[in-house]
């Protein structure tokens, strides 16, 4: 599973529960999303091309769902957020459908297909619409397997999905549970690392060189983003007392708001947020040089450790 980035994973189960649930349908536009673009050639009758045309992709499949359909949609998370809002929300949330939006090609990994195209702020959106659940794997173990979960899901579902393989953090056995969250590494309680997504492999690297410096940390996977489980992030804030939040995201709306929230709420705690720094993505043939420009490495994870210590010290 190492070689797949977490949309095709995704997609490859999908594919595969096809063949054991026929109890659901697959909605396209005109992008090669997540593999299931030839679903219908596997199960006929059971797949919706749409072509460039997000608004009536949306639309399509909520009349499917309304007819009693588990419908997926699967697009660019820049079409299916932005251009599709409107009908995202009236449509699906506000009826409550069966309809999973699949959002691909997230983050700063797509420098390559163009800045226009690198969704940075789809969490954000999809976090302001009431009956909206978001989940999101870190690799492409959890993203198999993430499939499953999606499938047994009631209501509207946002899945936050990558273009690039990245590597793998959980072990094959691995089962994604929406709502859970997860701990990653567990070294001590100097500082809580909080991730979700694909940078969840970079907080790990962090946890690793931090401890074999002497700085004990415990580093905690978020990859249900709303509704946030608020228990394991509190008792990381009030053992820990230093929060360090990190995502391939806008800094603002995502992961690193939701805990800010809650902290500010019921532990207000010394935090930093890691992430993109409030500015549209960028045309790139290396993602590692945008991360770097948007302090957003391994390196910027550790000393964003240090510094929350220090501040709790004060």
């Amino acid at each position: 599973m190492g070689t797949l980035a977490t949309r095709m994973a995704f997609g490859k189960r999908l594919m595969e529960l096809g063949a054991e649930n026929p109890d659901f349908v697959v909605c396209s536009a005109d992008t090669k999303a997540c593999g299931i673009e030839h679903f219908g050639e596997k199960y006929p009758g059971r797949e919706f091309t749409f072509g460039i045309a997000e608004q009536d992709l949306m639309g399509g499949a909520v009349g499917l769902a309304s007819c009693g359909n588990k419908v997926f949609v699967a697009t660019f998370a820049v079409f299916a957020t932005m251009r599709a809002c409107e009908q995202v929300r009236t449509f699906i949330c506000h009826t409550g459908l069966d309809v999973t939006v699949v959002g691909t090609h997230t983050g700063l990994q797509v420098g390559c297909d163009g800045a226009t195209h690198a969704a940075v702020e789809d969490v954000g959106i999809m976090r302001s619409l009431p009956n909206m659940t978001i989940i999101q794997p870190s690799d492409s173990i959890s993203a198999y397997s993430l499939a499953d979960a999606a499938l047994a899901f009631h209501g509207p579902l946002y899945v936050r999905l990558h273009r690039n393989p990245v590597p793998d953090i959980h072990t094959p056995d691995f089962r994604f549970e929406i709502g859970k969250v997860y701990t990653l590494r567990d070294y001590g309680t100097d500082c809580a690392i909080i991730g979700s997504g694909i940078l969840c492999a970079k907080a790990v690297q962090a946890a690793d060189q931090l401890n074999a410096e002497g700085i004990h940390v415990r580093v905690l996977e978020v990859p249900t983003l709303k509704p946030l489980n608020k228990a394991p992030i509190l008792q990381a804030a009030r053992e820990c007392g230093a929060v360090v939040t990190v995502e391939d995201h806008n800094i603002y709306n995502g992961l690193g708001s939701a805990v800010a929230e809650v902290l500010a709420e019921e532990e207000p705690t010394p935090m930093k947020r890691i992430g993109i720094q409030d500015r549209f993505g960028e045309s790139t043939n290396d993602v590692e040089d945008l991360y770097r420009e948007h302090h957003m490495t391994v390196q910027d994870i550790v000393q964003a450790v240090k510094a929350q210590m220090a501040r709790k010290a004060k």
